[in-house]
């Protein structure tokens, strides 16, 4: 092992505590940063809603602001149910049910207008819409639907 001089010593300390204190100054703005706006467009603090949603342009490298989106609910008669609607953020995310009241389970559909999203990029894509179907089974817990997107491919999985 190498040793170190007194003064590399004192250069690393300084460092080191400019990166805790930039590390503790993110942390403070992400603290700051906790409200989510639902697609109904009411605010909650400090809580994120039950069902979130964030669509990745993996194509452009950039999430995909303004994808009109549509969550039904499939009822007991097997017939899907419109409960909200709305539109990604400029960082793509959307959340839904700023009402945790209304959020039970069942199984649920969020269909993304990806045809439009393309469209407005002036992107010839090969899915006119994307349909992702789900159960939900504790609606104590929170679900995260994210949709990765490219004008002839997408993926989703359930995040955290």
């Amino acid at each position: 092992m190498g040793s170190c001089t007194e003064k590399e010593t004192q250069t690393d300390r300084k460092r080191h505590s400019k990166d805790n204190g930039k590390v503790s100054k993110d942390k403070d703005k992400l603290k700051t940063f906790t409200t989510y706006i639902t697609m109904a467009g009411q605010v909650s603090s400090g809580s994120s809603p039950p069902l979130t949603t964030h669509i990745l342009d993996t194509a452009r490298g950039r999430p995909a602001q303004g994808v009109a989106m549509t969550l039904s609910k499939l009822d007991q008669s097997g017939q899907w149910q419109t409960v909200e609607t709305g539109i990604t953020n400029t960082d793509g995310r959307g959340g839904f049910f700023g009402s945790s009241d209304m959020w039970t389970a069942g199984t649920y559909k969020l269909y993304f207008d990806t045809g439009a999203y393309f469209a407005s990029l002036h992107t010839k894509g090969f899915y006119p819409y994307v349909e992702v179907a789900f159960h939900v089974e504790d609606p104590g817990q929170h679900y995260h639907v994210p949709l990765l997107l490219s004008p002839y491919s997408y993926s989703t999985y359930r995040g955290s």
